[in-house]
């Protein structure tokens, strides 16, 4: 990302209402096969005042905003804290990428708190997040002829991505990289197919039955890694409770 970009998303930023604990780029930047066109996913967290969380008026848990910002179509959504390491802590994958994506538009020393605790709140169940989404993308792909690159691209990052984090306990994001111990010529090539043709870039048609029983191993593969994961069954109890003492120590300060 060049300078300019970075900066123009950062005056996005500017006009949020709420403090933010940090914001990160996700999508096909993060995920390592953007194109041209391909829009800025922001995603974070915003912290509500003490006073919006404890009276009758809540504040906005979730805050989503699609714009242009001087030509790069931007689409930012955030958590409040509180949801934020509650999803978390549910095993869910999009806050956990979010939290500890190498693309980071804000931060704040709080953050690296979160990121030191996060992890070690990560269970071997968090499997089910990915095996759950890559089975409704093959639903997709089954009933949508032909499908996009990015489509297919997408099922590849989320079974690799899942795979990759209980067999090893690292969560990697980037197909690039999961390409490098996973060597899938197909991806490779579609992923140079994806940055020459763009967002709506298509296979052609009943191509992606080539793909479907790769797809369909590699989630077998996921369901069968499971409970030999070197993940944990339970979360770390101590790290929970800095969950717990972050959250406090971040309301108190917008009294």
């Amino acid at each position: 990302m060049q300078d300019e970009q970075l900066e123009q998303l950062r005056a996005t930023l500017t006009r949020q209402r709420y403090p933010l604990l940090f914001i990160t780029l996700s999508g096909s930047h993060l995920y390592g096969f953007s194109s041209p066109d391909s829009d800025y996913d922001l995603r974070g967290a915003h912290i509500l005042p003490l006073r919006e969380v404890i009276g009758l008026r809540e504040g906005e848990e979730t805050i989503e905003q699609h714009h242009s910002e001087n030509g790069l179509e931007v689409d930012l959504v955030t958590y409040d804290v509180r949801k934020c390491l509650t999803l978390l802590l549910g095993k869910n994958g999009n806050v956990l990428e979010a939290i500890y994506s190498p693309l980071v538009i804000h931060t704040t020393p709080e953050h690296e708190e979160l990121k030191a605790l996060a992890m070690r709140c990560v269970t071997r169940y968090y499997a089910y997040h990915y095996l759950g989404f890559a089975r409704n993308r093959l639903k997709q792909a089954s009933h949508k002829q032909p499908p996009s690159i990015k489509s297919v691209l997408h099922t590849y990052r989320v079974i690799l991505t899942g795979l990759h984090l209980v067999r090893t306990g690292e969560l990697e994001a980037n197909l690039r990289r999961l390409n490098e111990v996973f060597r899938f010529s197909s991806v490779a090539d579609l992923i140079a197919r994806k940055e020459a043709g763009g967002e709506k870039a298509q296979l052609e048609e009943g191509a992606v039955a080539l793909y479907e029983a790769e797809w369909r191993r590699l989630l077998s593969d996921l369901e069968q890694s499971v409970e030999s994961s070197v993940l944990p069954v339970k979360p770390d109890a101590q790290a929970q409770a800095g969950l717990n003492d972050l959250l406090i120590r971040l309301r108190l300060q917008t009294v």
